[in-house]
């Protein structure tokens, strides 16, 4: 099933925010407030109030949470992590037109703080994969020296690596000179 702009965007949302901890390979992305205002610009966040230390808190456990959803075993210990995130959420759904959006639902309620927000519509769209047998879309980069999370967008579930510029080429280029060196 194709993924609708929606759930794109939570996804991508989802995977960047596991993609922010030092467990990925990188330093992390996430340590002060200018991080969080610079993460919730960059995915378009509606409905955000002023960031304070309280959220920056709320938002790095959440992507601790989001992070075992992702490495969970299989689909059966996605759900059962993935429940118990949505059981400590408050979703209320409701359509809305806004910033040149067309309609669309959001999940979280209103005066949620980022961490609701995050929760509910993250939350939700990893849910619709597990319930149209999409789990397998979430991805490790296959790239040896990348342990970076990815969402598969592609018709045939075929995309391995988290970025085609940066760890696809690399690898690419490194099969190129083995076989030309055979």
């Amino acid at each position: 099933m194709p993924l609708n702009h929606d759930m794109v965007c939570s996804l991508a949302a989802v995977a960047d925010l596991v993609n922010t901890a030092p467990e990925t390979g990188g330093p992390d992305g996430l340590t002060g407030i200018s991080d969080l205002e610079a993460y919730v610009k960059r995915h378009e966040l509606s409905g955000v109030r002023t960031l304070g230390p309280a959220d920056l808190e709320q938002v790095r456990g959440l992507r601790t949470t989001f992070r075992e959803i992702f490495e969970a075993s299989d689909p059966a210990a996605a759900v059962t992590r993935l429940n118990g995130l949505l059981q400590r959420t408050r979703i209320a759904a409701h359509l809305t037109e806004h910033d040149g959006y067309a309609l669309h639902v959001h999940y979280f309620t209103q005066g949620a703080s980022v961490a609701e927000h995050l929760a509910a519509e993250c939350g939700v769209a990893l849910a619709h994969l597990l319930v149209d047998n999409d789990w397998e879309r979430l991805r490790t980069c296959a790239a040896p020296d990348c342990d970076k999370f990815f969402v598969d967008e592609s018709r045939n579930r075929s995309r391995v690596y988290c970025d085609s510029r940066t760890c696809g080429n690399r690898m690419h280029v490194a099969a190129y000179r083995a076989r030309r060196r055979a």
